[in-house]
């Protein structure tokens, strides 16, 4: 869900249509509850070390659409990387651009509950909190209910992996920072995303943090790389210095039509200037074009 009015309400954009059973909670819950039990005990030790060691690079290119399934005509885009919708986008779609020799990236909203999801129907009513600003069609969950949680977005993650996705993008992960009907602690909210990027990990792929940039000193050992919308604009970029001096990458987007904002990022930051619907129109920061100065 892209970030609508302010920095605390950032998120990614354009998901789908669906129905589930909450059969999916019990037959998972076996499987998952031991390894959920020890991810959360160990909490801050998880590391990015845990991934198949792919993760993309200071600097690499990439295409961001989720508002509708990837075409084979928007392969051709000469990138690196790209960030899809895990449901919408088959494993053939993830094959294909492989063959190109691209990598894949798996949208997952993991903090918020989407009305038009195949597995909406597994999130007790309990966990449900406030409307998500600017998406009707989306509320806050409460990410202490692990328990409850864990099951349903292994699943998604596995669905993600099984498709040969190459890394996660789990969007939603700053409800500390809003209004979710909760009372989130920042402290809760390292604990729910260190276990989101445990699990992904254990899957074998990278995993991104999104936004949050209070928290990017505290998650910097446990992810990958971080996605970030509007540190320009918002004057957040100096947050995320944790990623660049760690080697890893810093895929910032700005809701622009311009590249004006490229001089504003620091040094080691990818820039692009997308719509807020996050379709296939992007534009790039030019090679360079970013400060020569740390901000």
């Amino acid at each position: 869900m892209p970030a609508p009015a302010t920095s605390a309400d950032s998120a990614a954009a354009a998901r789908r249509a669906g129905a589930s059973s909450s059969i999916i909670i019990a037959a998972l819950l076996v499987a998952t509850v031991a390894a959920v039990t020890t991810v959360t005990a160990v909490g801050a030790a998880v590391s990015a070390a845990s991934s198949s060691g792919w993760r993309p690079a200071p600097g690499t290119t990439w295409q961001w659409l989720l508002s509708r399934p990837l075409r084979t005509s928007d392969m051709s885009l000469p990138v690196a990387m790209f960030d899809i919708d895990g449901v919408d986008n088959s494993a053939a779609t993830v094959a294909a651009l492989h063959a190109r020799g691209k990598r894949a990236v798996c949208y997952v909203e993991v903090g918020g509950w989407e009305s038009y999801r195949p597995d909406a129907a597994t999130f007790p009513r309990s966990m449900l909190g406030q409307p998500i600003d600017g998406w009707p069609q989306e509320r806050w969950i409460d990410v202490r209910q692990l328990d409850v949680l864990a099951p349903v977005l292994h699943a998604r993650f596995t669905s993600c992996r099984d498709k040969g996705f190459d890394a996660v993008e789990p969007d939603v992960m700053d409800g500390y920072a809003n209004d979710t009907g909760f009372p989130l602690t920042p402290g809760d909210q390292i604990a729910f995303n260190r276990w989101v990027a445990a699990d992904v990990h254990a899957l074998g792929m990278a995993v991104a943090q999104k936004n949050a940039p209070e928290l990017a000193a505290d998650l910097v050992a446990s992810f990958d790389f971080v996605i970030v919308e509007q540190c320009a604009a918002y004057g957040e970029c100096s947050a995320y210095a944790p990623y660049v001096a760690a080697g890893k990458a810093v895929l910032d987007v700005e809701y622009t039509g311009s590249t004006g904002f490229c001089a504003q990022l620091p040094p080691g930051f990818s820039g692009m200037a997308k719509r807020l619907s996050l379709d296939a129109w992007r534009l790039p920061c030019p090679a360079g074009k970013t400060s020569s100065k740390p901000r």
